[in-house]
């Protein structure tokens, strides 16, 4: 259960709609209960994200020619700001909240390789081992993949592109 934020997180990042994340979950959660015993010991969060990861691949290919709507985009993805009393500046938490929108974007708008690199490793703290162990590809492709993500990241930020919502829902750039 202690992994369940975790997991949650992954999957709405790759899912990319917060409905379809909460199936992911719980079909993870089952899958993990049945699979148990196949657990071997070691790391259990990068066992269960393994699983999570997995999930929402398939998930996504089942639905790949299934297009989202605007609609299904949740208001837990709108950006959160929160201010205290004395430093309360409605033009400052509208900038805040403005550039926390356009780093989602930026982030969703990666492919989506480079963006579950990224999101194990920025938003999960996952080291380039653990990465690699999740998503079954060596510590040198982590490495390449978090330099790319990075990079084009801090370009989309740098130019202050101003993404258009279809293309981070598609991923596009």
């Amino acid at each position: 259960m202690e992994h369940l934020d975790a997991g949650h997180n992954l999957a709405r990042w790759l899912m990319r709609n917060d409905q379809d994340a909460e199936d992911v979950i719980q079909e993870s959660c089952m899958k993990a209960m049945r699979g148990f015993d196949s657990f071997r010991g070691g790391d259990f969060r990068a066992w269960f994200l393994t699983i999570v990861r997995n999930t929402s691949f398939t998930w996504l290919h089942r639905d790949r020619n299934s297009p989202r709507s605007a609609a299904e985009l949740s208001t837990e993805d709108t950006a959160e700001v929160a201010a205290d009393i004395q430093t309360y500046d409605p033009q400052e938490i509208a900038i805040r909240a403005a550039d926390a929108e356009l780093v989602r974007r930026a982030i969703a708008a990666l492919p989506v390789a480079l963006r579950e690199t990224v999101v194990l490793r920025e938003m999960e703290g996952l080291s380039y081992k653990e990465i690699g162990k999740i998503t079954g590809i060596p510590i040198g492709t982590v490495m390449s993949r978090l330099a790319r993500g990075r990079k084009l990241l801090q370009e989309t930020l740098m130019t202050n592109d101003q993404l258009p919502p279809e293309a981070a829902r598609e991923g596009k750039r």
